[in-house]
């Protein structure tokens, strides 16, 4: 057990880890020492951010608060806080079942911390994180919240309503980011695009991302979780004419038939998200779209999976995640509708397709043998140097795999790449310049 010594685990989104980046700059100018997601934590005090968005989630959240319970048990550690998601939405149970926690935190409280501890918050280091990240890039948020209350999403219920930062706010933390060395923003929110809405009525994301690119330092701006309803066009100028905003967007389609799109709240067609699709792609030239799809929720019948198969095919989405629908405590969907898809019909329609956009992603990755393109340089991985194109982001896109030869790269650097080979997730580059 090390004196002094804060260990922080990070549950769930990258959401997540910015909360737990801002209380480790606190805690260390309070004269801690902070480690993140260590392996073998040591500290006397351990602080866990949790995670309570769907059921995999929580459980996995309330195994950590068990394991670190019983070191404390031990004497192994001498605190045990909680905070973040799964508390906010079980703060009252979470007391009730699991005593041994010195204090449970929510979603936006979690600076109290610091006063418990016999410290104090220090206004100077607010806007300031203990990047977690590799240096050269870094999670951005831009708001809290979502106003859009989706039949099946318990979000809203544990984090309210959409609650724009002001900008200047953002700005400053970019330029700081920038200075200590970062590249590469990763910009998230729960709906990206309704940034300002709750200010003053009006969308204000374009009018952010471009104030963001004329920030000294930065090079690359990636766009994460946008909604489709009444999406704002002069975003896509913004990306279309700005070399340093990614031509990247994930944007979460759930689904396209208009049976489901309805049941689900998703204040969208299947007309307009045809016409949305192509408008990216028209407006956008080259541009990556990462999606979404959700199969098995209520009601879905086979035309309309069968709906969603011919959409894919269609849209040909250069990355695409699914999962299952699973019903959501105090979610519209868990109120007023039955799950009724059974559970090896959810599992066939997951596989069925995946198993198309395992093809589609094939081809487009096979698409780019031959071509040369900007690389940014992650790590250094067995045998290989690892990186990534303004087309993938971190963790969770394909990278590429550039053999260690003579030459010497560099972390955080950018460098052209030409593709010599493809798998399905992976691309394989060798340096020309």
């Amino acid at each position: 057990m090390i004196k002094n010594q804060v260990d922080i685990i990070t549950m769930g989104c990258s959401k997540n880890l910015v909360d737990s980046e801002k209380i480790m700059r606190q805690l260390e100018a309070n004269g801690y020492t902070c480690k993140h997601d260590s392996v073998n934590p040591k500290g006397e005090i351990v602080v866990i951010n949790t995670c309570g968005f769907i059921q995999d989630a929580k459980e996995e959240s309330i195994n950590e608060i068990l394991r670190f319970s019983m070191a404390k048990e031990e004497g192994r550690i001498r605190k045990l806080f909680v905070m973040g998601c799964l508390s906010q939405r079980y703060h009252k149970e979470l007391l009730e079942e699991i005593d041994n926690v010195d204090k449970y935190y929510g979603k936006f409280d979690y600076n109290q911390l610091l006063t418990d501890l016999g410290k104090a918050e220090i206004p100077a280091y607010r806007d300031q994180r203990h990047i977690t990240t590799p240096r050269h890039y870094a999670y951005l948020k831009i708001s809290e919240g979502c106003d859009r209350k989706c039949a099946y999403c318990a979000i809203p219920i544990i984090t309210g309503r959409h609650q724009s930062r002001p900008m200047k706010d953002i700005l400053r933390e970019v330029r700081l980011l920038a200075d200590a060395g970062v590249r590469e923003l990763q910009v998230i929110a729960q709906e990206l695009t309704y940034y300002g809405v709750d200010i003053d009525g009006h969308r204000h994301i374009a009018e952010l991302v471009a104030k963001m690119a004329e920030i000294k330092g930065i090079e690359w701006i990636r766009l994460h979780y946008a909604y489709p309803n009444q999406f704002p066009d002069d975003l896509l100028q913004v990306m279309r004419d700005n070399p340093k905003v990614c031509k990247y967007l994930d944007i979460a389609l759930q689904h396209v038939s208009d049976n489901m799109l309805q049941r689900m709240h998703r204040h969208t067609t299947k007309e307009e998200t045809y016409n949305l699709i192509s408008r990216l792609r028209e407006m956008v030239p080259g541009v990556n779209l990462r999606t979404t799809m959700m199969v098995g929720f209520p009601g879905e019948t086979d035309d309309d999976f069968n709906q969603l198969i011919e959409f894919v095919k269609w849209a040909r989405f250069e990355r695409l995640g699914a999962f299952a629908y699973s019903e959501e405590e105090g979610t519209y969907s868990a109120l007023h509708y039955k799950d009724d898809v059974p559970e090896d019909v959810k599992r066939d329609r997951l596989d069925r397709l995946m198993a198309v956009q395992q093809d589609i992603s094939a081809e487009i990755q096979a698409s780019l043998v031959g071509k040369t393109m900007k690389v940014i340089v992650d790590r250094k991985e067995k045998g290989f140097y690892v990186g990534r194109t303004q087309f993938s982001s971190p963790e969770v896109d394909p990278e590429v795999l550039i053999p260690v030869g003579d030459r010497t790269l560099r972390n955080g650097r950018f460098y052209n790449v030409r593709i010599t080979g493809s798998e399905e997730f992976d691309l394989y580059g060798e340096v020309v310049s």
